[in-house]
């Protein structure tokens, strides 16, 4: 018999508890530490991994629910764009938009004293058009002309107004009207590229 195993049996059976004991506790030590802690750790990962699996299916379920809600409501996006696009004119219909400015003022009774289209201003992706405009007439004919404009089929507003009465023959008045009418227009994709290009160099 092995020489340390002969010196176990001889110790009082107290101290052969006691070594039992801590043999017992030191091979579950061992256990965990090196089998059973590891497997908790990848079931903690699994049970994570269960539940984010969980999570997308449960969103692609409510998203496969909704697509034909979001069908919908892109293709009311897309009306809504048309109807946009519709509204700002393109760069060659600017000459035409401009000749009906004068033409619903002209019907509406007034005299143009100034027309003068003003430099662009661009945006992101489209440019604002200004133009200073000046016209006489009676105060219902400039009514007119503002609720025509307002009528146009594209975008048109009219700001900074400034009315002066006018003494007329046989004591008849008028007013002249300055304003500033702003169209817009979309920029094509070479001008919002020649722009891109323009703002870098300033940049640098």
């Amino acid at each position: 018999m092995d020489p340390r195993l002969q010196k176990i049996m001889k110790l009082p059976n107290r101290q052969k508890v006691t070594l039992l004991v801590a043999v017992v506790l030191l091979l579950g030590a061992a256990f965990f530490f090196g089998l059973q802690q590891p497997k908790m750790k990848q079931l903690a990962e699994l049970e994570k991994k269960q539940a984010d699996l969980e999570t997308k299916v449960a969103e692609s379920k409510r998203i496969a629910d909704n697509l034909p809600k979001f069908k919908q409501e892109y293709a009311d996006l897309e009306k809504e764009l048309e109807k946009a696009l519709t509204e700002l004119p393109n760069q060659k219909e600017i000459p035409g938009l401009l000749t009906s400015i004068t033409t619903v003022g002209k019907n509406a009774g007034l005299d143009f004293l100034l027309f003068r289209p003003k430099p662009e201003v661009p945006q992101e992706f489209y440019s604002s058009v200004p133009v200073d405009i000046s016209v006489s007439g009676t105060f219902q004919s400039v009514g007119n002309f503002f609720v025509a404009v307002g009528n146009l089929p594209r975008i048109v507003n009219i700001g900074n107004v400034n009315f002066t009465e006018l003494k007329g023959e046989k004591g008849k008045s008028s007013l002249k009207v300055t304003c500033l009418a702003t169209t817009f227009r979309f920029l094509d994709k070479k001008e919002i590229q020649n722009d891109k290009k323009g703002t870098d160099k300033k940049g640098k």
